[in-house]
């Protein structure tokens, strides 16, 4: 899955995909294996290894471990990760793909393909097969990490598939709506 990550203002570029027993992270070209597991709904424990996506061995100096935990500000939205006791606020799109215009006003053809972006589950779905929409119109609402996130029509359409219903676990990428 690829992420487009603000922190401090400047935009990033995250890719995650799994990676034997982990996962492969680039974070702007730079590829690191990262084994997780979770501690708590809000923290996971991250074991960062090698670059290039190389495991490195238990007694290698090139193994990091961090506690990481995910806050949403119920005002703002904004989202706080505290990365062991420092926080660092950040806006997260995870249905932007690099190099893509997603805004309104787009002319691509073809039907829009609405994915979830991390596994969660269905709170809401707010439109029906058969509504128009429009760009930015909010469609379905999945909450992962104890965090609602509202996805978003990319352009005008119509809603031609509805692959979920409330209260459905999805995991990551799955397919959730089509909008011809």
């Amino acid at each position: 899955m690829q992420y487009e990550v603000e922190i401090g203002g400047r935009r990033r570029q995250v890719v995650v995909t799994r990676a034997g027993d982990g996962f492969a992270v680039s974070l702007d070209g730079l590829t690191r294996h990262v084994d997780a597991a979770r501690i708590d709904a809000h923290t996971l424990s991250l074991l960062i290894g090698a670059e290039d996506g190389v495991h490195a061995g238990p007694n290698s100096a090139t193994i990091s471990s961090n506690e990481v935990s995910v806050a949403t500000d119920p005002v703002s939205g904004q989202l706080t990760v505290h990365v062991g006791s420092t926080p660092v606020a950040v806006s997260l799109n995870g249905r932007r793909r690099w190099g893509r215009n997603d805004e309104g006003g787009s002319t691509s053809s073809g039907p829009q393909r609405l994915a979830a972006p991390m596994p969660g589950k269905v709170v809401r779905v707010l439109v029906s097969v058969g509504d128009a929409v429009l760009a930015r119109q909010p469609v379905v609402v999945v909450e992962a990490m104890k965090m609602e996130n509202e996805l978003r029509a990319s352009r005008e359409g119509t809603v031609t598939e509805i692959h979920v219903r409330e209260g459905m676990s999805v995991d990551a990428g799955a397919l959730l709506l089509v909008i011809q």
